[in-house]
Formats: C-alpha cells, sequence, structure tokens
C-alpha cells in the first residue's frame, strides 16, 4: 500500500473512480469531466496544494486533494478538502489514512484552518471528519439539487496551527522540502496507519 503525489497520468484512473460519484449527491457535478479537463484540474491543484492518491500493487484505489476555500489573498491560510475512493476500499480505513497525510502536508505549507463539505446524509464521510477532530460549524439548507432532491451540504472545520499574528504567506506545495513530503508520504502508506 503506497500513498503517492498524483501525475497527471493518473486521470484515467482517477477519474474511474469519480465515476461512481456522478450520479450520487455526493458529488453536485451532473456530467462526468472529460479526460483532459480532469488531467487539468490535477496539474492546477498540484501547483498551490498536495493531490494524493492511495495505491495498491499498481491499482489506484482512491485519492484526495486540496483547494482553495475561496479566491481573495486573506483566505490564503484556508483549504477545502475533497476525497474520493473506489468501492473496493470504502470502510477499510484508507479515507482516514490519505486524509491524514493531506492534512500534515498542508500544515508543513502554513495552512492554518481545513474544511470539509458533505452532502447530507453521507454517514461515511461525517464519520470521516468527526474521527480526524473536524467540528460541525454549519449546514447551508437545500443548497443543492441533485439525484431527485433538493441536499443540504454540511460544513466541517479543523484548526491545523495556531492563528500568530502577521502569518507568513502559505507556502506552495512544490516549494515543501521533499525529504519532509517524503516522510509524510511513508508514515501513512503502509498497513497499520499511525493511531
Amino acid at each position: 500500500m503506497t500513498i503517492r503525489l498524483a501525475v497527471p497520468g493518473d486521470a484515467l484512473a482517477l477519474l474511474e473512480i469519480y465515476r461512481q460519484y456522478i450520479q450520487t449527491p455526493i458529488t453536485f457535478e451532473y456530467e462526468l469531466p472529460t479526460l483532459e479537463e480532469f488531467t487539468r484540474r490535477i496539474s492546477d491543484a498540484l501547483k498551490q496544494y498536495p493531490y494524493l492518491v492511495l495505491e495498491d500493487q499498481g491499482r489506484l484505489l482512491g485519492y484526495t486533494y486540496a483547494h482553495p476555500e475561496r479566491e481573495w489573498k486573506a483566505y490564503q491560510w484556508n483549504a477545502e478538502l475533497s476525497i474520493y475512493l473506489a468501492p473496493a476500499a470504502v470502510g477499510k480505513g484508507y479515507g482516514r489514512r490519505l486524509y491524514q497525510a493531506l492534512l500534515d502536508l498542508l500544515s508543513l505549507q502554513g495552512v492554518r484552518t481545513v474544511y470539509g463539505v458533505v452532502t447530507s446524509p453521507d454517514p461515511a464521510s461525517e464519520a470521516l471528519q468527526k474521527s480526524l477532530g473536524f467540528r460541525l460549524i454549519g449546514v447551508h439548507k437545500n443548497t443543492g439539487y441533485k439525484a431527485g432532491q433538493w441536499r443540504d451540504v454540511l460544513w466541517f472545520e479543523k484548526s491545523l496551527a495556531p492563528y500568530d499574528a502577521d502569518p507568513q504567506p502559505v507556502l506552495p506545495f512544490c516549494q515543501l522540502d521533499q525529504q519532509q513530503v517524503d516522510r509524510v508520504l511513508a508514515a501513512y502508506g503502509h498497513e497499520d496507519p499511525p493511531a
């Protein structure tokens, strides 16, 4: 079991994982992106944040990534998280492992607050957020229409670091020390994730 950085060449396999969610309320996208669009999304995300994949014997089982929570510069210390797992990986603790690696890398970048956004109901995603210390901060009622009904969206929040005065700008992911990145990925890319 390996957790590694995604590369644009992973796009086809990751798109197949994402395909299973398109007809569900878990994502609010109505149509599966093209391979070119999905490849672009991976490349764009990696310019600023980690985009991680879980791989087992060459087969991709899931992915997680961060993206800006909002566009203005004053929000740069925040990130919104996304995670998707293949059916074979659900319920085995892999999501927690992936998410924790992502959180550790975001901490190294200087991100202070992360948000998990979950369409309700989604007991597995809600449990994942809570198990990692996220707290529910709000509900957007009837905020999206998907799969034949109006859906609520839950916002979860977690602080990663103190809110000191005069914070340093968030370091783009590509500028992190590679040895630190490798240590984080190795820590979660084995069968027994750290407690």
